[in-house]
């Protein structure tokens, strides 16, 4: 991947066991997230169920989420952990750096 003037930071992920309040249900990963809009320094909780299809980094790591134009595009050179998919709001799709950072691609839907 280059350096893309497309990429816009979004958001920070950070895993948890404990539940947070108004945390939404997404059925694709069996993942509670936060609204990272509502928190001064946009970050999102992610708190898994214990039969989530999510596993390895994704579910290890901590998280950068950047909004994209295009994921493919945006995605070059990085290892694919999770396939795109819908979230409602936007299509995701989570990558794996040269150097182990785990990278969310948002790519929002119109609104």
């Amino acid at each position: 991947m280059t350096n893309d003037e497309s990429l816009v930071f979004d958001h920070i992920g950070l895993i948890t066991t404990e539940k947070k309040e108004n945390d939404i249900y997404i059925e694709p990963t069996k993942v509670w997230i936060t609204e990272f809009d509502n928190h001064p320094f946009r970050i999102e909780w992610l708190r898994y169920e214990p039969d989530s299809p999510v596993s390895g980094p994704v579910r290890e790591k901590p998280h950068v989420a950047f909004r994209v134009d295009d994921i493919e595009a945006a995605s070059k050179g990085m290892k694919v952990l999770l396939e795109p998919f819908d979230v409602g709001f936007a299509v995701v799709a989570f990558f794996e750096t040269e150097d182990g950072a785990v990278v969310e691609l948002m790519k929002y839907k119109e609104e």
